[in-house]
């Protein structure tokens, strides 16, 4: 797709949600007021009285959306591709959630290229490289290399722009939009949802543009949110924060839990680096603070947030990082400018680009001193224009402070990209989310089942020690370490080798709720397992077995927690998403 055509698909998003096969306009006679669901403390929340004359229509369609990250668009595929009509929501303009909106290439495992991953994902990932070779002047040889990477960047063997993976998004899903089966609001979060005993009716959502709502009904919802917002909306048990040891008995838990000990997030950025040219940005307002701040950590951070030197996160002592926008080698050290390098000009003709272009997503601009699960309007805008300053002081620090390795200091020649995000302060459009409001599951993924030390004490004979413990329901795979960063509630990192796991139903299903779904970080695992569970990879394949999970359920006549409950219609739902490209175990290769 062309950008002037990427570009009028967006523009066609409102116009398209007029299709008469699709929505019912619906005109109220009086103030709406949605009925307020009862909290997890049991308390009931404040109605939401929404006035008639800004409710601009009711939608109604198979399955309702919130949150269009990665796993709300894999949902959403999902449902699509099997015939089902969805409205599909999103805070932000950007389709896509961690890749692109927040900014993060892709963090996966050594085995992505192969096995590990559905079928759509690796078509999309591979729809991202062909959009390069079609759009971008390569070289032959990378044109021609089939496992190209942008950027060469080293967290990923996919590095590359977020615009480009919100075009590819937006490719995929263009021929549903067309048909009348697909409705995207952008700029929409949900506000308030009306509840009968176990089903969601109704949930209503608002415009950021211009204030008005719109009442969604559907026969299954699903939470694609990056903070699990449509759960307390609705009145769907959940959890957040640290669990203590007791109430899993898992090896790394602390002994007293914290509902409000979450991990930090990120406001990341681009850079790009034009030897010779001074792009200084002016000094940020709070960067004495940071360049004074060192985090209030157990065990103790190495120091000043602003430096080279951070905790490594397995051993927690002090450990050098290296920063050489040239990127040369800096010795034994991780040179950061490699990291998440997501433009390699190298790849590229002699010229195209000035320099190479790389994301901060370090361990400096790791926000610590706020929680944004459940906050409020206000305190989230706080803490979001707080990690701001933290980010905008770090290339501050780049550019004035950081030390070159013949001693000199400040790197002026390093320009912020604000293209790359696509905002005007440069920063993400959101939040970089690590940790999210987590149901109330059937079953909970706890470290006994996929942490690799406590895996090997609990495992019985017979057992082997070296794999994760099987899930006899098992609707996905995935793999990463257990990597939780430093939290809002003053606990540094806590890092640790797993094992490849699988995704088992019971995460997915709520223990009470009979037509609400998670699909992203808010599934059915502990604060600990969380920590492998949030990856790119695995949050769309979660996304992608709940859209057909909808669409089994449908089918059948039946709920989702009877297809978990009953032997035989199990068997066929797998059955039925192997058949669609996901994997449900990991072969026995290495």
């Amino acid at each position: 797709m062309s950008p002037a055509c990427s570009s009028y698909v967006r523009n066609r998003f409102y116009i398209l949600m007029k299709r008469r096969n699709f929505i019912e306009l619906l005109t109220f006679t009086g103030s709406a007021v949605l009925i307020a669901p009862l909290s997890t403390t049991g308390k009931t929340q404040s109605k939401v009285q929404i006035d008639k004359d800004k409710i601009l229509e009711r939608l109604n369609a198979d399955v309702a959306i919130i949150g269009g990250g990665l796993g709300g668009v894999a949902s959403a595929l999902a449902a699509l591709r099997n015939g089902l009509t969805v409205v599909l929501t999103e805070e932000t303009d950007w389709l896509g959630g961690q890749l692109t909106s927040q900014g993060v290439p892709p963090d996966e495992h050594q085995w992505i290229e192969k096995y590990g991953a559905s079928q759509l994902y690796r078509d999309f990932r591979n729809g991202i490289r062909d959009y390069y070779r079609r759009n971008y002047p390569l070289t032959a040889e990378a044109k021609n290399d089939p496992l190209l990477n942008p950027g060469s960047g080293m967290v990923s063997r996919l590095c590359h722009e977020p615009k480009v993976a919100l075009s590819v998004i937006e490719e995929m899903i263009a021929p549903y939009i067309s048909n009348g089966k697909l409705v995207v609001l952008l700029n929409h979060v949900p506000i308030q949802a009306d509840t009968k005993t176990n089903q969601v009716r109704v949930v209503a959502v608002k415009s950021n543009k211009n204030g008005k709502y719109k009442n969604i009904t559907a026969h299954y919802f699903v939470d694609a949110t990056e903070l699990g917002d449509l759960l307390p909306l609705t009145g769907t048990e959940f959890i957040t924060g640290t669990e203590a040891k007791s109430t899993h008995q898992e090896l790394h838990a602390p002994k007293v839990g914290d509902v409000n000990n979450n991990q930090a997030f990120t406001m990341c950025f681009a850079i790009d680096h034009v030897p010779g040219e001074d792009h200084t940005i002016p000094k940020p307002k709070d960067y004495d603070f940071w360049a004074n701040h060192t985090p209030d950590l157990k065990p103790a951070w190495s120091g000043r947030i602003l430096s080279l030197q951070y905790s490594d996160p397995r051993t927690l002592k002090p450990k050098n990082l290296g920063f050489d926008p040239n990127g040369v080698p800096t010795g034994e050290t991780l040179n950061l400018w490699n990291y998440r390098k997501i433009v390699n000009r190298a790849l590229f003709s002699e010229g195209f680009y000035d320099g190479d272009i790389t994301i901060v997503n370090w361990p400096q601009n790791d926000y610590m001193l706020g929680n944004i699960v459940g906050a409020n309007q206000k305190d989230f805008a706080k803490y979001v224009e707080h990690a701001k300053q933290l980010s905008l002081s770090l290339l501050y620090w780049l550019q004035t402070e950081a030390p070159h390795p013949d001693g000199r200091r400040g790197w002026p020649s390093i320009r912020l990209r604000k293209d790359i995000m696509g905002t005007a302060d440069g920063m993400a459009k959101y939040p970089y989310v690590r940790e999210s409001r987590r149901i109330k599951a059937v079953f909970t993924v706890t470290e006994e089942h996929i942490g690799q030390e406590n895996r090997a004490l609990v495992a019985t004979a017979g057992e082997n020690k070296t794999k994760a413990a099987y899930f006899y329901d098992s609707v996905g795979t995935g793999s990463y370490h257990i990597d939780l960063h430093p939290t809002c509630g003053g606990v540094n990192y806590v890092d640790f080798p797993s094992l490849r796991f699988q995704i088992p139903l019971g995460a997915l299903l709520p223990i009470r709720m009979d037509n609400i779904l998670p699909a992203n970080k808010n599934i059915g695992t502990t604060h600990i397992t969380n920590g492998c569970f949030r990856l790119h990879p695995v949050e769309w394949c979660i996304g992608e077995a709940v859209g057909m999970l909808i669409a089994y359920a449908k089918s059948k006549n039946v709920t989702p927690r009877k297809v978990r409950e009953q032997k035989e219609l199990l068997k066929e739902f797998q059955s039925f998403i192997i058949s669609q490209g996901l994997e449900t175990d990991w072969p026995d290769e290495d």
